[in-house]
């Protein structure tokens, strides 16, 4: 799977029974760890108070103490108008400062609004920016103004990372989620990401593997290692294996870290919690940490 042309829905669904048969990753006590580690730990809600991101800045500045022998979560994911609260609260220099801009979740607005957007919260204080590419002009087949605002857009942000979001959902075929995902990282994408939540359907194995695809071909062509992050409706650690295992199949185990794969989720990380408990000490009542 080289190209567009050859993503027929039948080898898509050929390629993920294999991966499901051969090569998917047990639930043990370290793949649970490492799932916890890749997580982006969201809140991208209207009705988000300064309080509540507060809150959760500080569970992520006590998780080691709470749980010894983990490592935190890749990063926080606010608004641009909550990245001054994170940046003052959150003291794990390890823990990333993710921030959506450029007109999330729609992407409908100005270039010059959008480069600004994502300047501002990268001077408040965000390492990582998260942006949706203009899906209107995609499938109007304007693949040189898509590409032509995440260069610029790319530029605003510097030196911050760069997280595209293809909004799979909308994307008619795998083609075209392929060449989305060619177009973002052409276009300087340090990740290209799957979904915003905000419309359904979000994450799927079948717009995963398309992307793996486009990333390694990127990668042989040009020898940059970009990031994936699957993100909308992962709840579970099952889940979240099963999307392991199509990056460990496609792009092999250097991609199996928070610099290269993140998975965005508001739940995710009290079940994985609750799972490693269960493993380690048989306590089935839940956590309920964040």
């Amino acid at each position: 799977m080289n190209n567009s042309n050859s993503m027929s829905a039948e080898s898509i669904i050929s390629q993920l029974e294999q991966i499901k048969s051969k090569e998917s990753i047990p639930k043990s006590l370290d793949n649970l760890k490492l799932i916890f580690s890749l997580i982006d730990l969201t809140s991208l809600n209207t009705q988000d108070t300064g309080r509540q991101i507060e809150t959760m800045c500080l569970r992520v500045n006590e998780f080691s103490k709470k749980f010894p022998g983990m490592d935190n979560v890749g990063a926080i994911c606010v608004y641009p108008s909550m990245v001054p609260i994170v940046r003052k609260y959150l003291s794990d220099d390890k823990v990333g400062i993710a921030s959506v801009a450029a007109g999330f979740p729609s992407s409908q607005t100005f270039l010059p609004v959008k480069e600004l957007e994502g300047k501002m919260a990268v001077e408040a204080g965000a390492t990582e920016i998260d942006i949706v590419i203009s899906v209107g002009k995609y499938l109007e087949n304007d693949l040189e103004f898509m590409k032509s605002e995440i260069s610029h857009i790319k530029k605003a942000v510097s030196p911050a990372k760069l997280k595209v979001i293809l909004e799979t959902g909308l994307l008619p075929t795998p083609g075209d989620i392929y060449r989305a995902s060619m177009a973002s990282l052409d276009s300087g994408a340090d990740f290209i990401k799957t979904s915003t939540g905000k419309v359904q359907p979000a994450a799927t194995h079948e717009a995963v593997l398309v992307m793996c695809h486009a990333i390694k071909e990127h990668f042989q062509k040009t020898g940059v290692m970009a990031g994936i992050k699957p993100a909308g409706g992962i709840g579970t650690a099952d889940q979240a294996l099963e999307y392991a295992s199509i990056i460990l199949s496609v792009l092999g185990e250097k991609w199996l870290n928070p610099g290269l794969f993140r998975i965005g989720a508001s739940r995710l990380a009290n079940q994985i919690l609750s799972e490693i408990s269960q493993l380690e000490s048989g306590n089935t009542s839940g956590v309920n940490y964040f």
